[in-house]
C-alpha cells in the first residue's frame, strides 16, 4: 500500500514521523514524504523515502496563494494515487482533507498536535482567524473516510464541544513517541555537582523562554551555580517567535548557554539534570518532556494541556510550576539544587513513566490501528500488517 505524510515543515517530518514511516517500510509498504521546501528533506533519501515539495508558505492568509498552494496539493495526490493521506498539523490537516477529496484519495488521517497560535494566542490576528479556521475544519475534517489523532483529552474535548469533528471519529494517541533505547539514563551529567537545566523547544514565548531566563537570572543573582541551557531556534513561520537577536543578547550577557538546534539529542541529555519547560501554550504532548523523562531526567512543567500528561503528580514524577511565573520557576530549580535525592527519585520515576506510557513502539502501533480502522476490508489480506505494496 501508499501513504503519503504531509506537513508543514520537512523538519517535523524527519523529527517527528520518521519512525512510524520505518514501521511502514518494514512491513512492506511505500510511504512519500511530502512538505515544503527545507534542509531537513535531503535526508529522506538515505532512509529509502521519497520526499515531494510543494509550494506552501504556513503563515499566508493571501487567498492567491493559498488557491495555488491547495491546487499543487490536488494535483499531488491525483499523481500518487495514495491509499491513505496522513496529514499533521491544523493547517495541513485543512488543506489535506480537502485537497483528498478532490483527488479521490480513500482514506485521511489527521494529526494535530495542540491547537496552535490561532488557536492558543489572544492576539487580534489569532481572534479574527479563529471563527475562519474553525469553519474550515468542520467542512474538511469531518468526514466519513477520515479519522482525527489527538495527543490529549483536553483537545479532544474542545473538537467535540466545538463540534469541529464527530466524536466518534476522534482517537486520543499521547504524544509521537520516544526511542526508549535511544534516551536513557546517564551517568554524565552532574558530574562536577553542578546542576545543569534544559529548556528544549521552538524559540515561542509562549513556551516560557522569558520566564526561563528570568529565573535563571534570579538564580545567578543568589550566587548559585548552576547552567542554564536552551536548545531550539527561532520559529519564522509563527507570529510569536523569539526573535534571534533577543536569544543571543541573553546569550552574551551570560544568563543562557544558547546551542541553537540540537542534533544528537541523546547526547545532550545525558549532560543534563532537569528538563524545564514553563509551557503556557496549548501542547499536545511535548516531545521534550517524555525525551527528557526516557533520560530518567528530573521534570518541572505546568499543569497545562499536554504538560499534565506526563507531569501528573506533583513531587511524584515531577515538578509543576505555575504559568507565567518565573520566581515560582527559580524555587523549583533551587531546590532541585538543594536536595539531590529528589533530583534523582523524580528522574527515576519519569524514566519508569515513559517507558509504560510513551514508548514510540506502542504509539506507532496504536497508529497503524487508526490506519486499519479505516482501511478495513479495503487492505488485501484485511491485516495493513501483513498486506503488501
Amino acid at each position: 500500500m501508499k501513504f503519503v505524510f504531509y506537513a508543514n515543515t520537512d523538519w517535523y517530518l524527519y523529527n517527528f514521523r520518521l519512525s512510524t514511516a520505518q514501521r511502514l517500510q518494514t512491513d512492506g509498504h511505500e510511504v512519500v514524504m511530502l512538505s515544503p521546501p527545507g534542509s531537513f528533506g535531503a535526508r529522506f533519501a538515505a532512509r529509502g523515502f521519497r520526499w515531494v515539495t510543494l509550494p506552501m508558505d504556513r503563515a499566508s492568509l493571501n487567498p492567491l496563494r493559498e488557491a495555488v498552494t491547495l491546487r499543487h496539493l490536488v494535483r499531488v495526490l491525483r499523481h500518487e494515487k495514495p491509499d491513505l493521506l496522513h496529514n499533521f498539523t491544523v493547517k495541513c490537516a485543512v488543506y489535506g482533507g480537502a485537497a483528498a477529496r478532490l483527488a479521490g484519495v480513500p482514506a485521511t488521517v489527521n494529526a494535530v498536535a495542540g491547537m496552535g497560535y490561532v488557536f492558543t494566542s489572544n492576539s487580534l490576528k489569532a481572534r479574527c482567524l479563529r471563527p475562519l479556521v474553525q469553519a474550515m475544519m468542520r467542512g474538511t475534517l469531518d468526514h466519513r473516510r477520515s479519522l482525527l489523532i489527538l495527543q490529549n483529552p483536553d483537545d479532544a474535548d474542545i473538537f467535540r464541544r466545538s463540534r469541529l469533528v464527530s466524536g466518534e471519529r476522534i482517537h486520543v494517541i499521547r504524544s509521537s513517541g520516544v526511542d526508549i533505547a535511544r534516551f536513557r539514563p546517564s551517568s554524565m551529567s552532574g558530574r562536577d555537582g553542578r546542576l545543569r537545566v534544559l529548556l528544549a523547544a521552538r524559540l515561542l514565548w509562549e513556551k516560557g523562554i522569558q520566564e526561563y531566563v528570568d529565573a535563571a537570572r534570579q538564580l545567578k543573582a543568589q550566587g548559585r551555580d548552576i547552567e542554564f541551557v536552551l536548545a531550539g531556534g527561532p520559529d519564522p513561520g509563527n507570529p510569536r517567535s523569539v526573535k534571534d537577536e533577543q536569544v543571543q543578547r541573553w546569550a552574551a550577557e551570560g544568563v543562557i548557554t544558547w546551542l541553537g538546534h540540537v542534533e544528537d539529542m541523546p547526547a545532550l541529555l545525558a549532560t543534563i539534570d532537569v528538563m524545564a519547560l514553563p509551557s503556557y501554550y496549548r501542547e499536545g504532548v511535548p516531545k521534550s518532556l517524555i525525551e527528557g523523562a526516557a533520560a530518567g531526567l528530573a521534570l518541572i512543567t505546568t499543569d497545562q494541556p499536554g504538560c499534565r500528561e506526563v507531569v501528573t503528580r506533583h513531587g511524584v514524577d515531577g515538578l509543576v510550576v505555575p504559568p507565567r511565573d518565573a520566581a515560582a520557576l527559580a524555587t523549583l530549580i533551587g531546590r532541585l539544587d538543594d536536595d539531590r535525592e529528589l533530583l534523582a527519585r523524580l528522574g527515576a520515576k519519569a524514566r519508569e513513566k515513559a517507558i509504560g506510557e510513551f514508548d514510540e513502539r506502542t504509539v506507532i502501533q496504536h497508529t497503524i490501528d487508526v490506519y486499519e480502522r479505516l482501511l478495513g476490508t479495503d487492505v488485501p489480506g484485511g491485516s495493513l500488517a501483513g498486506s503488501a505494496s
